[in-house]
């Protein structure tokens, strides 16, 4: 009997499915739920999330190619635990990519795109004031790839969005810290001020020296 190709709605559900569970997975990669270095129990996180082992070994694959999952030939998935040097490195490359991305988009980026921005800024303090870290950082995240996609070049985004996948769990965690936290939501406060005054080499300096504070407190957490 031939095969029947799946329904358009079909293929909407596996899409919608699959989508939820690499959403849920990140997000215990990045708040620590799932810890670096731990490996991904299929049986149990099949449990947890109520799926079978197909849609959940998909998600873990789609993971992988963001950096926050690592696979072991004979021994399964495991939380990636990027060592000192890379997590070093990596913050280092991607100050430069951000900061050259933000001096482009503060001469390029449309009035819209400003408004967006100040939205977003709003919706950071508000996630502060209620100690919502998971609602911050999504604020956080599109803050920096819409100066990244206004920087009007195609390589650069590219290169910085492929980077910054491995960023994801480790910019995620540096605000755990409140003290940090606060100062990292008044930063973007100035960058925002910078680019309303299309100031690209103010801005490039405020980014990269924020990103480098980043840094800096992923590091102070780092067990050696």
């Amino acid at each position: 009997m031939p095969n029947t190709p799946s329904s358009p709605s079909t293929t909407v559900v596996r899409d919608t499915l699959h989508t939820q569970v690499v959403g849920l997975l990140r997000q215990r990669l990045m708040d620590g739920s799932l810890a670096p270095g731990s490996k991904l129990n299929e049986r149990v996180l099949c449990a947890e999330i109520g799926v079978s082992r197909t849609p959940l070994r998909e998600a873990i694959k789609q993971l992988a190619t963001e950096g926050l999952v690592t696979l072991e030939a004979g021994r399964g998935a495991f939380a990636a635990a990027p060592s000192r040097d890379d997590i070093e490195q990596t913050f280092d490359v991607i100050a430069v990519l951000e900061g050259l991305a933000a001096e482009r988009a503060a001469q390029r980026m449309t009035e819209g795109a400003l408004a967006e921005l100040q939205a977003l800024q709003y919706d950071m303090q508000a996630a502060f004031e209620r100690r919502d870290l998971q609602a911050y950082y999504a604020a956080n995240a599109r803050v920096h790839d819409l100066m990244s996609e206004s920087a009007g070049n195609a390589v650069l985004r590219q290169t910085w969005q492929q980077l910054n996948q491995r960023l994801h769990a480790l910019r995620y965690r540096s605000n755990q810290d409140e003290t940090k936290w606060r100062r990292a939501l008044a930063e973007h406060a100035e960058m925002l001020l910078a680019l309303r005054q299309r100031d690209g080499a103010a801005l490039r300096r405020l980014l990269e020296e924020h990103l480098r504070r980043k840094r800096d407190a992923v590091l102070e957490q780092f067990s050696p």
